[in-house]
């Protein structure tokens, strides 16, 4: 056993086991879609870069969100992408490392930069008056800089706690990127501190900031309720309205994969649950802001008119 420890350096990602023909539809269908995530993302970052009218708190943390998006499908879909077309193809050890620490930083960013932006929504409509002073450039930038150090800091928690195991059970990891509870069931120790560790993490990082969108939302939905005016009461709702589906999107995709019951064969459901997380879910993001928000909109045909 001993010898097996040592000769493990590289991992075997199973991805999805199908035949050839359509793993190259697969291939070209993700490519499109890892295309349209990094032409949609980026477009946000550089609209928001560019127009001095979507230099506000929202639009700020709108462009950190894309930036995540961005990240998060460049850290699954290459290697998902590879495996299509080359099925055996290993990846090493330090690799997937490092693919797992990758992806815990910025799911956990997500998490906490779309509390953030409920946050900004939250005092928009419920203290208005006050929110050129409560949302100041110095809050808005600790809020996110402090994101992403939570991120980085609980995936190093993680990473500490996984690189001392030994590897011995398989190569195979029934995954299509280096999924943290994927390679746990590879190792030949007790894993019942990591997996605690996992559990918990999903519980703080995303049954706590749901509760506290919730609750924000439940304040908001309250005064706009107050609103006397139907106009005012929509455009008060449409602010939050994007937000909302990426909010339901991301939590709703992410609780029930770490957090939510356990029956039939759940390797199998939470590696399509994190397909639609890790690709769908970013190419979406900027869909959704563009198409339910007329600042966004405005702006792109503004550049456009430029460009042409």
């Amino acid at each position: 056993m001993g010898n097996n420890m040592t000769l493990i350096t590289e991992f075997i990602l199973l991805g999805f086991p199908l035949n050839p023909r359509l793993q190259m539809l697969l291939f070209t269908l993700f490519s499109l879609f890892y295309a349209f995530t990094l032409l949609g993302n980026g477009t946000i970052v550089g609209l928001i870069c560019l127009e001095s009218r979507l230099h506000t708190p929202m639009y700020f943390f709108l462009s950190h969100l894309a930036v995540v998006d961005i990240a998060y499908a460049c850290n699954t879909v290459p290697q998902m992408l590879v495996n299509l077309l080359d099925p055996a193809k290993p990846i090493s050890f330090a690799g997937c490392m490092t693919q797992t620490f990758l992806f815990l930083t910025f799911a956990i960013t997500e998490c906490l930069l779309l509390v953030v932006m409920s946050y900004d929504r939250y005092v928009a409509i419920c203290h208005p008056l006050r929110y050129t002073a409560i949302m100041s450039w110095k809050i808005c930038s600790t809020m996110a800089v402090t994101s992403w150090i939570i991120g980085i800091l609980l995936s190093l928690v993680h990473l500490v706690l996984l690189l001392p195991l030994p590897f011995c059970m398989s190569q195979k990891v029934n995954h299509f990127f280096c999924e943290i509870t994927a390679i746990l069931k590879l190792a030949c120790a007790d894993t019942y501190l990591n997996e605690t560790m996992v559990l918990a993490g999903a519980v703080s990082v995303l049954v706590g900031p749901f509760s506290s969108i919730v609750v924000s939302y439940a304040c908001i939905v309250s005064a706009i309720l107050k609103i006397q005016s139907g106009e005012g009461q929509r455009k008060a709702f449409s602010t939050c309205s994007s937000h909302l589906c990426v909010v339901g999107l991301f939590y709703g995709t992410a609780i029930v994969m770490y957090v939510g019951p356990r029956q039939g064969n759940p390797m199998e459901q939470k590696k399509y649950l994190l397909l639609f997380h890790s690709l769908f879910n970013p190419m979406l993001n900027p869909l959704i802001y563009s198409l339910r928000n007329s600042d966004v909109k405005n702006t792109l045909k503004r550049v456009l008119k430029r460009v042409l």
